[in-house]
């Protein structure tokens, strides 16, 4: 069983492995294409922080409202911090994390919403890696950790092309012995090989 303390270190670790991509994108690469095809590298790092203000809100028991806004300016790193300092904060005021939650796809424990906000992290941290050139060799309990958890959770209703309003591509089937992050990035809709 997993307890909170193993939780919440996932999480930070999660939030730091992605605030240092973040910090390492340079102001040339804003426009650059990413391999999540909706979003540019600037628009992809604004959703990002979106997202970790989102989980922040479900953490806290309130109700997320969707929304279009530039939330980065011109601090990206900056902007990012604050969000994820603020999601710890609202996990660290839980102490069971068995408590079911109510999502848009019924009541979940808190502990499943952990896991989809590390797996968001984890694999966006690798799309953004992708995308300036960094290294995607990242840490590998958390992609471990993530992979397992998209492939227990990404079902085929929530797979689908942009103009569906699918989250997720369809699966790109990858082998058991491709590399960790790989794996992760196919199960998540991407091509590992972008932008071959």
């Amino acid at each position: 069983m997993t307890t909170e303390p193993d939780l919440i270190d996932r999480l930070s670790r999660a939030l730091d492995q992605t605030g240092a991509i973040i910090s390492r994108i340079t102001s040339d690469q804003a426009t650059s294409p990413t391999p999540c095809s909706a979003w540019d590298v600037r628009g992809l790092v604004n959703h990002t922080v979106m997202d970790v203000q989102h989980f922040t809100v479900s953490a806290s028991g309130g109700r997320w409202e969707e929304r279009d806004a530039d939330v980065i300016g011109d601090d990206w790193s900056g902007a990012y911090r604050r969000a994820a300092d603020a999601l710890l904060a609202a996990w660290r005021g839980w102490s069971d994390f068995e408590t079911k939650v109510s999502l848009p796809i019924g009541e979940v424990p808190a502990s499943w919403m952990v896991g989809q906000h590390i797996s968001d992290l984890v694999v966006h941290g690798w799309d953004l890696a992708k995308a300036t050139g960094q290294s995607t060799d990242l840490d590998p309990e958390l992609g471990e950790r993530s992979l397992e958890w998209a492939r227990q959770n990404l079902k085929p209703q929530y797979r689908g092309d942009a103009a569906s309003g699918a989250s997720f591509g369809p699966e790109v089937p990858l082998s058991e012995d491709a590399p960790l992050y790989d794996r992760l990035a196919g199960v998540f809709g991407r091509r590992p090989s972008w932008p071959d």
